[in-house]
């Protein structure tokens, strides 16, 4: 047989519900700053301040005594206890075998999928929604139908009816961020108070993804610690998953570590999953977690005085300028605004980045719901926030809008 008639061998590929899945055109607009000089970037979800010294001389501390081997698949016990006690202080009792540590929330987010969702199985989604939410359930065989807020006047609400209409018996999972990303939605006690009831009727898990739950504004009838939370609701034992992350209220994004409050009776499977993806979080990273959870308060209390500041900043800078709209949001680190040019917001927040060194996130970055609107980051001192007001001004005028 000549070379000519030997077959050729197929391209390898990963499997379709891989090839399918989104790419973040977060990070194409990040990738388009490349090269740009004086990026003013505001397309992340995080701070641009560093951990706070407490938590990195507690990683440091460990490192220096030897916590550089494995740990519990679980975690270790001092964090556990004192991560239950953390909850158990702002949503009721709760104990450390309700607790599991992971790399990173959105780690926590695949392992909780991983327990309950399966090929062919049904889930649902609030979105806007950082992609990670919807493409989770994907990567594991499942479809997953999508409910839609609404803007409007009074910002981004939730049509409760459509969403329990949704809520078939044949649906598996809920899939929840508040408060939410990108939109700073916060779902409300009545409103997680009829997911629930009707999810316990139809035997639907709820996975909760709490990690903005500290980033809340609402003061109500005096300052709240935590948004509302389905922990509050729930009893531990009942199909509630809450997913939670050090990354947003101790500014610890590049620590990857996060937790998970489920029933007891997964442990033993949540175990085995870990072990199969991660074995476990580093040991001096836990250590630090420790220190973010038992120290930490007063820094997120005064974290989240300066957000609320800098989100009020912000509305104000840009409900000023010419066919921007903008609502003030109750919760989360964002503001998700409809500007000139968004409906096709991938090409505009490129374009802003190439032309005057703003760098947002396109609307479309979080589903077709997003389009039309942009994601801007605020967890940054004023000043900077109006140096990127100025270059979105500059922006408009150079297109004239």
């Amino acid at each position: 047989m000549s070379e000519s008639e030997l077959s050729v061998p197929a391209v390898p590929n990963a499997r379709d519900a891989v090839r399918a899945l989104r790419p973040s055109l977060i990070r194409e607009v990040a990738n388009a700053g490349f090269g740009v000089d004086d990026v003013l970037p505001f397309w992340f979800g995080e701070s641009d301040r560093v951990t706070p010294a407490f938590i990195r001389d507690a990683a440091s501390a460990a490192l220096s005594a030897g916590a550089t081997f494995y740990t519990h698949n679980l975690g270790i016990a001092p964090l556990r206890a004192a991560l239950a006690s953390y909850v158990s202080e702002l949503h009721g009792s709760t104990s450390p075998d309700q607790i599991a540590v992971t790399s990173a929330g959105v780690n926590a987010l695949m392992l909780a999928a991983q327990l309950v969702v399966g090929a062919g199985d049904r889930v649902v989604a609030v979105t806007p929604l950082w992609p990670n939410l919807v493409e989770i359930p994907k990567i594991l065989g499942a479809h997953v139908e999508t409910v839609a807020l609404g803007y409007g006047e009074h910002g981004w609400q939730l049509d409760l009816d459509q969403l329990l209409a949704a809520l078939t018996p044949d649906t598996t999972m809920l899939m929840i961020n508040s408060p939410n990303n990108p939109t700073g939605w916060v779902m409300s006690r009545d409103e997680q108070r009829a997911v629930l009831a009707h999810c316990r009727r139809h035997g639907i898990w709820i996975v909760a993804d709490e990690v903005y739950e500290r980033l809340y504004y609402e003061d109500g009838d005096g300052p709240a610690r935590t948004a509302p939370s389905f922990l509050d609701l729930a009893a531990r034992d009942e199909r509630v998953i809450c997913v939670n992350s050090f990354s947003k209220a101790w500014l610890m994004t590049g620590w990857r570590l996060g937790w998970i409050v489920a029933p007891t009776a997964l442990m033993d499977d949540l175990s085995k999953l870990v072990e199969y993806n991660t074995s476990c979080a580093p040991a001096f990273v836990q250590q630090a977690g420790i220190a973010a959870v038992e120290q930490g308060e007063a820094f997120t209390r005064d974290l989240v005085r300066d957000l609320k500041a800098s989100r009020d900043h912000l509305v104000k800078a840009l409900a000023s300028v010419p066919g921007i709209d903008v609502k003030a949001p109750p919760g989360a680190m964002y503001l998700f605004f409809s500007m000139p040019g968004a409906t096709r917001s991938l090409e505009l927040c490129k374009a802003m980045v190439r032309e005057v060194g703003l760098g947002v996130a396109p609307g479309s970055a979080f589903g077709p719901q997003g389009e039309g609107f942009v994601r801007w980051c605020y967890a940054c001192d004023t000043a900077r926030l109006d140096a990127g007001v100025e270059r979105l001004k500059r922006f408009l005028a150079l297109h004239g809008k």
